[in-house]
């Protein structure tokens, strides 16, 4: 394992930190004041993608991109340290056509998309014409469990019928949002086996029967591009708009997944790393009883606390990233549960301290810190809560165990 970036990828991060500096952080201000104003700020973003695909910096995250697609295609170790360069700003991965849940259902698509599905859905995707959203959790049920999945997806004739609720879906609020990857239960009867009972379905967002009841506020604040409540309702669309096989809708979401999860996971050491220059810098500068805060032993507690928890989060998610690149999502599915664990709760904590050494104000919008540590709580929550992953390393290791036993045995001193 040699996590030394290629000269290439040390090049293309430097560029990147330019473009960032020059382009994208003059504009958050406005983007802010417009997304605040109830206007998603989409004449703002169209020259700056503009400038992105210009410039190079197109389509990074899609390890598999094909000669005639639009992009750069890294491996996902060289895209790592992008995604931490992008993710400093929550909303300029969409500058560079990488973002959530676009990344995953571009990955989907790739993976299951009919010629047909291609030219519809996933050409425009991938240019950045249409966003899309992944319409999988619901508000009934468990949903970090998916086979408790209630919406239905019934074949008639040439024809599928979709009904069901579902909540949290990122990006059904963004008005380019034109797509909606849906999963529902198509196969209900007695003997279905959990694993294969469900499809999935793509569905255009003006289908008639399908609503966006409400965007969701999240820890209190409400993103522009939504987590929204969808309501499917007698839904129909061409049976030929169902994605893959049926009955391997579970398949294709843990397929899924995994990508998603390594790109949150990227972008939150990102995060993680403005939170603490933050905290550094308004130490140094704020003064109390006396002498600089920086000065008191357990604001450098904190800080060193968060230096080294960060970098071994990065050097867990490059390790997760290599696996991928060398052995296959399927391959690398406890390291992103362990990287999808640790990462939401380094940025709950990291996030913490600095709110504290910023004091009150750490709790405005003066800050990114507030906003970003609502993420990292909402993170330790969506694409698996802690406990699932937390379960998924666990059974691991007690199957490496079993695999083991008695190995262990010379290691007791009773004769």
């Amino acid at each position: 394992m040699d996590f030394q970036y290629s000269e290439d990828s040390v090049a293309m991060q430097e560029a990147l930190r330019r473009f960032m500096q020059r382009h994208v952080l003059p504009a958050n201000l406005d983007w802010h004041r417009q997304a605040e104003s109830g206007t998603y700020p989409v004449e703002l973003l169209k020259p700056l993608k503009a400038l992105a695909k210009e410039g190079g910096f197109w389509n990074l995250f899609l390890p598999g991109l094909r000669e005639h697609e639009p992009g750069v295609g890294l491996s996902n170790l060289d895209y790592a340290p992008l995604a931490e360069i992008m993710g400093r700003l929550p909303w300029a991965a969409e500058v560079f056509n990488c973002s959530a849940p676009d990344t995953g259902n571009i990955e989907l698509l790739h993976l299951a998309a009919t010629p047909e599905q291609y030219q519809q859905w996933l050409l425009p995707l991938l240019e950045g014409e249409i966003r899309s959203c992944f319409a999988m959790s619901e508000p009934d049920v468990a949903s970090s469990d998916a086979t408790n999945m209630r919406t239905t997806v019934t074949r008639e004739g040439d024809e599928v019928v979709i009904n069901g609720r579902k909540w949290f879906i990122t990006g059904a609020a963004h008005p380019n949002c034109k797509l909606a990857i849906v999963m529902g239960v198509s196969d209900d009867g007695p003997g279905a086996d959990k694993h294969h009972r469900h499809s999935m379905v793509l569905v255009p967002m003006d289908a008639p029967g399908l609503s966006v009841v409400r965007n969701i506020p999240v820890m209190h604040h409400l993103a522009p591009e939504g987590h929204c409540e969808m309501v499917f309702k007698n839904v129909r669309v061409p049976a030929a708009n169902l994605l893959g096989e049926e009955g391997k809708g579970f398949a294709l979401a843990q397929a899924r997944l995994g990508p998603g999860r390594v790109h949150h996971c990227m972008r939150t050491i990102g995060q993680c790393e403005l939170a603490l220059e933050l905290m550094c810098a308004r130490a140094l500068e704020r003064r109390a009883f006396g002498k600089r805060v920086a000065d008191f032993s357990n604001v450098q507690d904190w800080i060193g606390h968060s230096r080294v928890e960060i970098d071994q989060a990065r050097l867990l998610v490059l390790h997760a990233a290599w696996r991928m690149d060398q052995r296959g999502n399927q391959a690398a599915r406890v390291d992103v549960s362990a990287i999808k664990l640790v990462a939401a709760q380094l940025q709950v904590r990291v996030l913490d301290r600095a709110m504290q050494v910023f004091g009150a104000m750490g709790l405005t919008p003066d800050t990114p810190l507030s906003a970003l540590w609502s993420w990292g709580r909402a993170f330790r929550v969506f694409d698996g809560p802690d406990e699932v992953h937390l379960r998924v390393i666990a059974r691991d290791e007690l199957a490496k165990a079993q695999d083991q036993l008695g190995a262990t045995a010379a290691y007791y001193l009773v004769s």
